[in-house]
């Protein structure tokens, strides 16, 4: 090692003893890197939160990375976005940066984000599980990741059972039926009720805005939606003004802390998602990963993946069936995916009963005769299109 280096390590050791003692922080600090250039809202948005995270948490060092600016934070310099990310990656993979935080980056299949948002309802924070990514092309095996996402981010901010739950969109009551299972295999997951009268661990709107869960599962599309409705809603959707980003990007051996920002996010946004990135390194996320992931394989996860896909070409009703005679259908079944609500009710004509589709107050509905209920129930659980719970409205 040169004299000159010798010189700036021991100048750095001396540095740090002198701001331990100035802020009473010892140890080892988080080193959060944030890239700075695509902003809609310009280069000095990026650098004012990065500026705001640094001052007031003196656990952490944000650093910068982009172009040269006025500003007291550490800058390593990229003059593209493509260089940006391209040093954000060196300086994770070197551990130079234990977490880092940018815009428009582009994760492989299997890797999704599980963003942060405070609910308008009651100021509660509450985790949407995903925002960016996608965790598979298959609908339903997604959402089931999405879940496993959520309790692995969850966890690696300290809560230490998150409570679930499953916004009620296509797909959500199969996902109920795919993770009632990988708990019942011995995957823990903390099922909320939904706040609604009729309770249920599929959650309505009234469950969003309150903040129910602590996981919110929904599709990727769907939660970015909501990521732009709860940081905008007050701005006009031009600025995101509240919250904290659209997250880390989490997926089974995924090995980087990196969160994602909208173009659109505010000085606000930035400095609580570059919070958000320091806690997820300071909780261990990569480790928490590993360790969600190797228990919900040894509940079985790919297997009941793989009998969902079996079930779901089975159950596909190609040949022509027709429709028993026509009855009064007052009677009605919940719990049933709209994806796969017109086969159900052809399984149903498949068997002599009566049926038609509709739509109730908690979604999709199977109607049939009054007297017939029961047996309706029974054949729709054993065909895999319910669980056997029991929902009315």
């Amino acid at each position: 090692m040169s004299d000159n280096n010798v010189k700036k390590l021991i100048g750095k050791v001396f540095n740090d003893i002198a701001d331990a003692i100035e802020t009473g922080q010892f140890g080892k600090k988080v080193r959060v890197g944030i890239t700075i250039l695509g902003s809609e809202h310009g280069v000095e948005n990026i650098v004012r939160g990065a500026e705001i995270a640094q001052s007031r948490d003196n656990s952490i060092e944000v650093v910068l990375i982009g172009p040269k600016v006025d500003t007291e934070l550490e800058i390593i310099e990229a003059n593209t976005e493509e260089e940006a990310h391209k040093k954000m990656e060196e300086l994770l993979d070197s551990n130079e940066i234990n977490s880092a935080v940018t815009m428009h980056y582009n994760f492989p299949i299997g890797v999704s984000t599980v963003g942060k948002v405070i609910t308008p309802g009651l100021g509660r924070e509450m985790f949407i599980a995903t925002t960016t990514g996608t965790s598979s092309p298959d609908r339903v095996e997604a959402m089931t990741k999405n879940g496993i996402f959520g309790i692995i981010t969850a966890k690696a901010m300290g809560i230490e059972n998150p409570t679930v739950g499953i916004l009620n969109v296509d797909g959500a009551r199969q996902v109920e039926r795919v993770l009632k299972e990988l708990s019942n295999n011995g995957y823990e997951i903390n099922f909320t009720e939904s706040m609604r009268a009729d309770g249920g661990s599929v959650m309505r709107g009234n469950d969003l805005l309150a903040g129910t869960p602590d996981v919110m599962i929904t599709d990727t599309l769907t939660g970015n939606l909501l990521m732009k409705i709860f940081s905008s809603f007050t701005t006009g959707g031009s600025y995101e003004a509240m919250g904290y980003g659209y997250g880390p990007g989490i997926g089974e051996d995924y090995s980087r802390i990196i969160l994602i920002l909208s173009r659109a996010s505010g000085v606000p946004v930035v400095a609580n998602a570059i919070s958000y990135a320091a806690k997820l390194a300071k909780g261990d996320l990569i480790k928490i990963s590993k360790e969600e992931f190797a228990k919900a394989k040894k509940a079985k996860l790919d297997d009941i993946i793989n009998g969902l896909k079996k079930g779901a070409a089975a159950k596909e009703v190609e040949e022509e069936v027709i429709a028993p005679p026509k009855e009064v259908v007052t009677g009605s079944i919940s719990g049933i995916d709209i994806l796969e609500l017109e086969n159900a009710v052809k399984i149903l004509w498949k068997n002599g009963i009566y049926a038609e589709s509709g739509m109730g107050c908690t979604g999709p509905i199977v109607m049939v005769n009054e007297s017939k209920l029961d047996k309706a129930i029974e054949i729709l659980v054993n065909a895999g299109y319910k669980s056997k719970e029991t929902f009315s409205c």
